[in-house]
């Protein structure tokens, strides 16, 4: 089973801070508004919300693996649900590297693996160094590839 880069962890810790910054600056603006006497409470909501957004984010990091094998795609992750996800070559439809621009800032990508006829059709790994999406959305390709020629009519 393969890990994902630790640079996503500063990525995933970003995210739930912003969250945290974002909900405690609305109930501090709220309070403010409504009840002065209890401002605090902004703070320490944004407090909570950020140690549980990193705890989180680390218990997230030790999950999260995959491995590519000859017929399918294996993914493990979750923290309060574990998810492992089997995506069979037959139903890969396309495979893409995409890396947004705090990926590029820290150095990653994402490949996504676009599935036919399922719900939530799509599987994202995130944490990737580029050199590393990029030979695993052509090794993809190349058993997707591979599949469909043993799955042709």
């Amino acid at each position: 089973m393969e890990r994902l880069n630790p640079r996503v962890q500063i990525l995933w810790a970003l995210q739930a801070l912003i969250g945290a910054g974002l909900l405690g600056g609305v109930v501090t603006g709220v309070l403010y508004v409504v009840r002065r006497d209890l401002l605090l409470l902004g703070p320490a909501l944004f407090a909570v919300l950020a140690l549980v957004g990193l705890l989180h984010t680390v218990l997230r990091y030790r999950i999260w693996r995959f491995e590519v094998q000859d017929d399918a795609l294996f993914l493990h992750r979750g923290v309060l649900t574990r998810v492992r996800t089997v995506v069979p070559y037959v139903r890969v439809q396309h495979v893409d590297t995409q890396r947004s621009p705090f990926e590029r800032l820290a150095g990653l990508s994402s490949v996504v693996i676009y599935t036919a006829g399922s719900r939530g059709a799509d599987v994202t790994i995130p944490g990737l160094v580029p050199d590393r999406a990029t030979s695993l959305q052509e090794r993809l390709r190349t058993l997707v590839g591979e599949r469909d020629t043993d799955d042709a009519v």
